[in-house]
């Protein structure tokens, strides 16, 4: 505010501005407070230069916004982290509670199965606890013994995370190398990692008009809304209801760069879509691999090592591939020499 003689008709101009611009961003409400880190104006302690504004300082509202009741109030979730087994007798399955409230004999459901059992303790290093809640880091035994692992998602029965392959998300390019629709990266999310493909990128969002634009990849520091296709389904729910089981990282397989930052839309395909409704034939097929069926046939005389290198290409970039010799026999480089099967 110094840089405007605290003005308080500044102020809100610029806070008329944000509220039209924010208009159609979703948050629950917006807290204007008018600083000076120059002279400490409204930081800790109310500045004498605004004596037109009433509200809270910075300090006093990040210590006084509620944060976590939010998310208590939500359904639950816990991804599971670790499967502790200290003896034959004990299985628990520890992880932080990312939303809701859970008590010993609750009942829970496993989001990839659907199996479901029920609390028999929470474990903690001081004891078990009564009741824990979102924040906490806890470890579940269960009344049954079920196949849970490690990026297992343990939640409400009656209100279950979406658990599919393929999503929508809106992704922030974090990395120097664009986005390349069809190469792999690995998605990780909470305690969860899967193999995953940018199967298109359907638009770019203006950060300063957040107006859609076409392109077909995405720079440093750009944002857009894919479509990704995961190796294998993953439980995960809307950024917008959940920020813990929503939100993702995409990381370079070669490089272990983190390369975008994710929040997830909707699932592509209802989770509840029953299999038996499902026509296994060849667009399913290039659906479940993110790509379609062609054949690149090098006819004269091409060295076999351009071939392989084309093979090397594809493969890079995510493409399941399949190399044929002349008599359309698979050929498979090992030790130094190609055997024909």
């Amino acid at each position: 505010m110094d840089l405007v003689g605290y003005s308080e008709d500044r102020f809100a101009e610029i806070l008329l501005d944000y509220e039209n611009f924010a208009a159609g961003l979703g948050f629950d409400r917006i807290q204007p407070i008018p600083i000076s880190a120059l002279e400490g104006d409204n930081i800790l302690a109310p500045g004498g230069h605004t004596p037109w504004y009433q509200g809270p300082t910075l300090m006093e509202y990040l210590e006084t916004v509620p944060v976590a009741e939010a998310d208590i109030r939500r359904p639950l979730r816990l991804p599971v982290q670790w499967v502790n087994r200290t003896h034959l007798d004990f299985r628990g399955f520890c992880g932080t509670v990312a939303a809701g409230t859970v008590r010993p004999g609750d009942e829970l459901a496993v989001a990839s199965s659907g199996r479901k059992s029920r609390v028999a303790r929470i474990v903690t290093a001081n004891g078990d606890l009564a009741e824990a809640v979102a924040g906490q880091a806890v470890t579940l035994t269960l009344t049954d013994e079920i196949d849970i692992s490690r990026g297992d998602v343990l939640a409400d029965p009656e209100d279950c995370p979406y658990h599919a392959n393929r999503i929508q998300a809106k992704l922030v390019w974090l990395h120097e190398e664009p986005l390349q629709p069809g190469r792999g990266y690995l998605l990780k999310g909470g305690t969860a990692t899967a193999p995953v493909q940018v199967s298109d990128l359907r638009f770019k969002v203006n950060v300063n008009t957040l107006q859609r634009e076409a392109g077909a990849t995405l720079d440093l520091n750009e944002i857009g809304v894919c479509r990704l296709v995961a190796g294998r389904p993953i439980a995960f729910d809307s950024y917008r209801s959940n920020r813990a089981t929503g939100g993702f990282i995409l990381i370079d397989q070669l490089t272990d760069a983190t390369v975008a930052a994710g929040m997830i839309h909707q699932p592509l395909i209802p989770s509840g879509e029953p299999w038996q409704r499902l026509e296994l034939n060849r667009r399913t097929r290039a659906a479940h691999k993110g790509q379609q069926a062609r054949v690149l046939w090098l006819r004269g005389a091409v060295p076999p090592e351009l071939a392989a290198l084309l093979e090397k290409k594809l493969h890079s970039l995510g493409r399941q591939t399949a190399f044929l010799d002349a008599n359309g026999n698979p050929r498979f480089k090992g030790d130094g020499h190609d055997q024909n099967r």
